[in-house]
């Protein structure tokens, strides 16, 4: 039904209600003359009249009165259809369909997430975590999260914080293998390396010089298209790797993990949240983006300054030596 048939049925309902297409049009918000033309062009529609008018009164016709009584009871419940759909989107109830990228979000997403479903149990998180870039309307996205600015149009994307890549290396590694000094060095080392899910390629390890990001290749001594499984074998002593900021931060603060060549770590590009216009959104999506951005825009949980990656190589290198001092 189109709306201008509805509103005329509406304004219709409300005039034989009320006694008054002036009274009719106030409680409409509209003026009398856009109701009375909604009223003649429905009128026309039906090819009958529906009230006989003059200037003081309005009484319904036997036309008017059998068309009433068959049109409440669907007026009605199409108002109180609208009404539900109203109250749901300023409810923070209900699904939120939410998708991200499977390598890299995960130990981001929990954390806030969980927090969020403690504020608002009434929330019905559906999330798909996968590497590809979907369909925004396919996909029925309420709130996405990428890696660089989505390509979909007519989305929002804000940054949350940058993505960060740091050669790391296990104090194991390093009591057995040495450090490397150089980026050159990296040759003679056991290296990991990142195959892309959607491309099937290896990544080079992008590294920053004095002056610029460059990309280098490495041979490596293990390939894998999963983040988690080389974090692992980075941990384990098996190679050295250059992992994300968000999988390898906690580990450096723990000691676990040991950057190497820290004045090399790279910002390859930064996690952003993406959605669709915040007038048309329900509430808990709009909730959920408030959540996100007030604890992760510019958080420094996954990001290293400077000053913390050095300390933390110095440490990491004083321990290998003393190692290696103490087997010799």
């Amino acid at each position: 039904m189109p709306i201008n048939d509805l509103r005329a049925m509406n304004t219709f309902a409300k005039a034989a209600e009320l006694g008054s297409l002036r009274k009719a049009a106030a409680a409409q918000g509209m003026t009398p003359q856009a109701a009375s033309q909604a009223l003649a062009q429905l009128e026309k529609h039906l090819g009958v009249r529906l009230f006989h008018r003059t200037t003081r009164s309005l009484a319904l016709t036997d036309e008017g009165r059998r068309f009433l009584e068959a049109a409440q009871p669907a007026l009605a419940g199409l108002q109180r259809a609208l009404q539900s759909v109203r109250h749901a989107k300023d409810e923070i109830a209900g699904p939120l369909r939410i998708v991200g990228p499977r390598s890299t979000f995960r130990p981001v997403l929990w954390p806030v997430l969980e927090e969020f479903c403690e504020m608002h149990p009434e929330v019905q998180p559906d999330v798909v975590l996968d590497d590809r870039i979907g369909n925004w309307v396919e996909d029925r996205v309420d709130v996405g999260f990428r890696i660089g600015a989505s390509p979909a149009e007519g989305v929002v994307a804000r940054r949350l914080f940058a993505l960060q890549l740091i050669i790391c290396a296990s104090p194991s590694y390093l009591a057995r293998h040495g450090a490397p000094a150089t980026l050159d060095d990296l040759a003679s080392h056991r290296c990991s390396a990142y195959r892309l899910s959607n491309t099937g390629k290896v990544m080079p390890w992008p590294v920053r010089t004095e002056d610029d990001v460059v990309t280098i290749d490495v041979a490596p001594a293990l390939c894998t298209n999963d983040e988690e499984l080389e974090v692992q074998a980075v941990l384990s002593g098996q190679v050295l790797g250059q992992l994300t900021g968000v999988s390898a931060a906690p580990h450096i603060r723990a000691g676990r993990l040991v950057p190497i060549l820290a004045q090399h770590a790279s910002e390859r590009s930064s996690v952003f949240i993406y959605y669709g216009s915040r007038v048309s959104q329900p509430a808990r999506a709009r909730a959920f983006i408030d959540h996100v951005v007030r604890r992760l825009t510019g958080s420094t949980a996954y990001v290293l300054s400077p000053k913390e990656l050095a300390a933390a190589e110095s440490r990491g290198r004083l321990v290998m030596r003393r190692t290696r001092s103490a087997r010799t």
